[in-house]
């Protein structure tokens, strides 16, 4: 039979035909879900089924059996199909056409397909050696032909993977393992893979198998919601991209969003992330109890019987009122009554974290349904349960992410509500917002020794973020819920005080650092002012080093530390009652000296680059090079530097300008310009390379704008997210002796050309810059004065201001 007509006989398969029946259920807007799910599964079933008919006539023992997602009645709109056809080993021929009567109309409507033709024992011997095609079979279900075969076969199957659990029970946990290594955590991810990421479709299939084997079983509540909210997603994803993705990626977002109903795609991916956080909760307690049941066979029987009369009895420790350890996690005493104490939950907490062990899923719910609310203000041992288990380390998470499954969290701290799996659409970030904060306290408890309150230090990580639930600056929006939730943990008004201005306070000590001359003495005054206090100072440095390191690789290194540890100490000075004169301008080093020295005598730039070493993991150092360039002090020299290091593909990482001064007797001035940079790709060019490039974009003879325009024009960027647009602000008190302009935009490949040669055009003369990147943003500072030094008026800074917005804009 030639191809033609199998697609004939396809098409004449089932009433008004497949493909549009199928068009019409896909394109209906009253049946979504589930249902619509189900009816393309059925829909499908019968036009198989009606193809297998017209092509097994009068041959017995052969069946078509449906797989996997298809055989669990799961089709979204562009979901493979995965088909067996199953026979009993007779007329091969017979078979081999039977399969390409089904195979082929399948691919000609350009449906994808994963099929096999196989023998029951084939089949079974298969799923032995692979661990996929086991799983896919134990969701077989029948579709057509010999109903015996297909039952036989499922029975079988059924029965080896219960006998064969002990041993391919771990293969599935360590497969699990390695995919959620490969692809990141679906309830964190800004562009998840909704099936291969941890939490997602194929962790919630494992579960399915492992509850299968009846070695274990998963916690059932939410999880088929889960897994329901997820396949819907999916669905949309497919119908809003017409391909067959499992990654909702960022441009695509909002378009699912709009299809499930749902406000934007920070709605949807909360959705997403809720959904994920239940299949990962259900995740680790089911292999947890895996574990205990496989260790528990593997004991010899006769060995039980010595120890325990044939019955192991477990061991119970106790670890504090109510509480014990047994077989492995922390579970609640005989003798514990919930509904009379209102603070065991919490202690059950804190001590399962303080011993490193997690806390069992059966205690947590009991607790979530029985324990009474605790008074407000909190009982005294409430508070300290709480800062220890904020206090505990990582093993707080696991503990933090019991107490959530069950919505305990919420029920202690309303407002966590709001937070709760939040996302953060910012690259420099690696987790939702409620997840940071248990980062940061995780982080925070490792400097309890570096603060006088660290039951302050521990409650502000925990809170610093909280008002990203709420419209506005969170700073602002935090400080009130702050001092809401201090008050009703019990803290009195001095402490409350304390942690409202550490939550209004916590970005401004890394944004002062990078962004501001710390030799004007403004700036210092203006953080001595808003911190008032030694002992809040001291809290906000911690917390400034947890938040950062809880945020991401790209937002804490040991450069940022050193210039908030340089602040920090001229607070302090200024708080203890140091003078607030201008302080003596840093002498330079002797490196610095002698390229000043060197730039001054040959009246060209001088440079040096030097290699950064291997970061430690405390540091997160991102590796690059540092770049040290002096320049006589002339016009054009920040847009100079920033144009050729762009042209050589060198991506700015942090940068300072700022004036040196010579040795005695030598008159002039001499600019430092002090860069981390690393090569956007290939190898780092020759210093000798780029010094004369620099000579030539300062004496004009390098175009540096034609330059990049025509890379620009041969490498076209790609489409893709379009980022918020640039913003320019200028900050009116923030120095004495200049005027500060502060620019925030998408970083790019020669955009501090851009800025220098803009805030040149305007007529205004860099005194100093402080550039940082942070992720895929740039948040820069320049002093800028008049042609005489002098501090722009207001009206002129403004239309400075505007003028640089547009250029960025353009």
């Amino acid at each position: 039979m030639t191809r033609t007509e199998l697609t004939d006989e396809a098409e004449d398969s089932g009433p008004g035909g497949y493909a549009a029946a199928r068009l019409r259920l896909l394109t209906e807007g009253t049946r979504s879900g589930p249902p619509r799910r189900a009816a393309l599964a059925r829909l499908t079933d019968d036009w198989l089924a009606g193809l297998f008919d017209a092509g097994a006539e009068g041959h017995a023992g052969v069946s078509l059996v449906a797989v996997g997602g298809y055989g669990r009645g799961e089709l979204s709109p562009r979901s493979d199909l995965d088909l067996l056809l199953l026979h009993d080993g007779g007329d091969d021929k017979a078979v081999a056409a039977l399969a390409d009567r089904l195979w082929y109309p399948v691919w000609d409507l350009g449906l994808a397909l994963d099929h096999s033709v196989r023998t029951p024992q084939e089949a079974r011997r298969t799923a032995g050696e692979d661990l996929k095609v086991q799983l896919g079979l134990l969701d077989a279900r029948h579709l057509a032909g010999d109903l015996g075969l297909t039952a036989s076969l499922r029975t079988a199957v059924l029965a080896d993977w219960r006998n064969q659990a002990p041993r391919r029970l771990p293969e599935l946990r360590e497969l699990c393992a390695e995919r959620a290594e490969r692809q990141g955590e679906l309830q964190y991810l800004l562009e998840p893979d909704l099936k291969e990421a941890r939490g997602g479709l194929r962790d919630a299939t494992a579960l399915r198998a492992v509850a299968a084997s009846w070695l274990a079983d998963a916690p059932r509540e939410g999880l088929a919601d889960a897994r329901r909210r997820l396949l819907d997603v999916r669905d949309a994803l497919h119908l809003a991209t017409g391909r067959a993705t499992d990654r909702l990626a960022l441009q695509e977002q909002d378009q699912v969003a709009a299809e499930l109903g749902l406000l934007d795609a920070d709605a949807l991916l909360r959705q997403v992330y809720e959904a994920a956080r239940v299949i990962s909760y259900a995740g680790d307690v089911t292999w947890r109890e895996v574990g205990r049941v496989i260790r528990s066979r593997s004991v010899r029987p006769r060995l039980r019987a010595l120890l325990g009369g044939g019955k192991q009895v477990a061991e119970r420790s106790p670890l504090a009122e109510g509480v014990v350890e047994q077989d492995g996690e922390v579970v609640l005493a005989r003798t514990a009554r919930p509904e009379r104490d209102p603070v065991l939950p919490l202690r059950a907490a804190a001590a399962a974290a303080q011993a490193g062990l997690p806390l069992s899923p059966h205690a947590v719910r009991r607790l979530a349904a029985t324990a009474r609310p605790l008074p407000a203000p909190w009982p005294a041992e409430a508070r300290e349960q709480l800062v220890t288990l904020l206090g505990s380390g990582r093993p707080t998470v696991a503990v933090w992410e019991a107490l959530e499954a069950e919505g305990l969290v919420t029920r202690l701290l309303p407002d966590w509500e709001r937070v709760r799996c939040r996302p953060q659409r910012n690259a420099v970030h690696l987790w939702t917002v409620d997840r940071h904060l248990i980062e940061t306290a995780v982080r925070a408890s490792a400097f309890t020794r570096r603060v006088h309150r660290p039951d302050l230090l521990l409650v502000a990580a925990l809170l610093h973020d909280i008002g990203k639930g709420w419209p506005g600056d969170h700073s602002v929006a935090g400080e009130t819920i702050a001092r809401d939730v201090a008050a009703r943990i019990g803290f009195d008004h001095a402490d409350t005080a304390v942690l409202a201005d550490l939550v209004r306070h916590h970005l401004l000590l890394v944004e002062t650092a990078t962004r501001r001359d710390l030799d004007d003495p403004a700036t210092v005054r203006a953080v001595a002012e808003a911190v008032g206090a030694q002992g809040t100072l001291e809290l906000l440095h911690a917390l400034t080093e947890a938040d950062a390191l809880a945020t991401g690789p790209a937002a804490w290194s040991a450069w940022r530390a050193s210039l908030v540890a340089d602040l920090v100490k001229r607070v302090s000075t200024v708080l203890a009652g140091g003078p607030l004169e201008e302080p003596e301008v840093p002498a330079p080093t002797a490196e610095q000296e002698r390229l000043a020295v060197e730039a001054f005598r040959t009246g060209g730039p001088v440079l040096t680059l030097r290699a950064q070493a291997e970061p430690s993991a405390e540091e997160q150092e991102p590796l690059g090079v540092e770049l040290l360039i002096a320049v006589p002090d002339q016009a054009g020299v920040l847009p100079a530097v920033a144009g050729v290091l762009a042209v050589h593909r060198l991506t700015v990482r942090a940068a300072e300008l700022r004036s040196v001064p010579l040795p005695d007797g030598v008159e002039g001035s001499v600019l430092l310009l002090a860069w981390r940079v690393a090569a956007e790709y290939g190898s780092l060019p020759q210093a000798a390379r780029l010094r004369a490039d620099l000579v030539r974009a300062l004496d004009g003879t390098l175009d540096v704008a034609a330059r990049l325009a025509e890379r620009d024009a041969a490498y076209p960027r790609r489409r893709g997210v379009v980022p918020p647009p640039p913003r320019v602000t200028v900050e009116p008190a923030a120095s004495r002796h200049a005027t500060v302009i502060e620019v925030r935009a998408q970083d790019a490949p020669g955009l501090l050309f851009r800025i220098g040669r803009a805030l040149e055009g305007a007529g205004v003369r860099v005194r100093s810059a402080h550039v940082s990147t942070l992720g895929s943003n740039a948040v820069d500072a320049f002093y800028v004065t008049g042609p005489q030094g002098e501090r722009l008026p207001g009206e002129v800074a403004g239309d400075v201001a505007r003028l640089l917005e547009e250029v960025l804009r353009g």
